[in-house]
């Protein structure tokens, strides 16, 4: 089974995906509450607002001694990684590309199919990566899950290629 994904096509860049170094993404997302969860776009405002604050506090907290608590948060976390069933979003990967204008559609290349799709429902969609702390050898490297979860019981599986036409 080939772990590389390739993204190709009416894009600008075609590009190579190793969905095995996403566990340490900062954009993933557990998808085992994903589909449950009420998610709004934060503002502009929100987003600049959000970004003072981290700056203010990491200047307040330089130099000072954090609290033995960090040690079990880092512990927490690595259970989490190791233990958890992750995606990440499509829409980063798809806009490094560059997309071309005239791009209308998706076609997924999967092991036995081909599967065409929107290019509005594929920019939305998750990438799951993992299965309990798995990487997704059986019917991976990943599965396409729909942003409405829709598909959830049942992803796209065994995805190689992605051409966007």
């Amino acid at each position: 089974m080939s772990e590389i994904l390739f993204i190709n096509g009416k894009v600008r860049f075609p590009i190579t995906i190793d969905p095995t170094v996403w566990i340490f993404d900062d954009r993933k997302v557990d998808l085992t509450t994903f589909f449950d969860e009420t998610r709004e776009e934060p503002s502009e405002m929100e987003t600049y607002l959000k970004h003072t604050s981290e700056h203010w506090d990491r200047e307040i907290r330089d130099g000072a001694a954090f609290p033995p608590i960090q040690q079990s948060v880092k512990k927490f976390k690595k259970e989490q990684l190791i233990t958890g069933t992750f995606g990440i979003p499509f829409h980063p990967f798809l806009t490094n590309a560059e997309i071309l204008e005239d791009a209308m559609q998706v076609e997924i290349e999967t092991v036995d199919t081909t599967i065409t799709l929107p290019l509005e429902a594929v920019e939305k969609a998750i990438l799951g990566f993992s299965k309990e702390g798995k990487p997704l050898k059986e019917d991976g490297p990943v599965h396409l899950y729909f942003n409405d979860g829709s598909n959830r019981q049942n992803p796209i599986r065994n995805i190689r290629k992605f051409t966007i036409i």
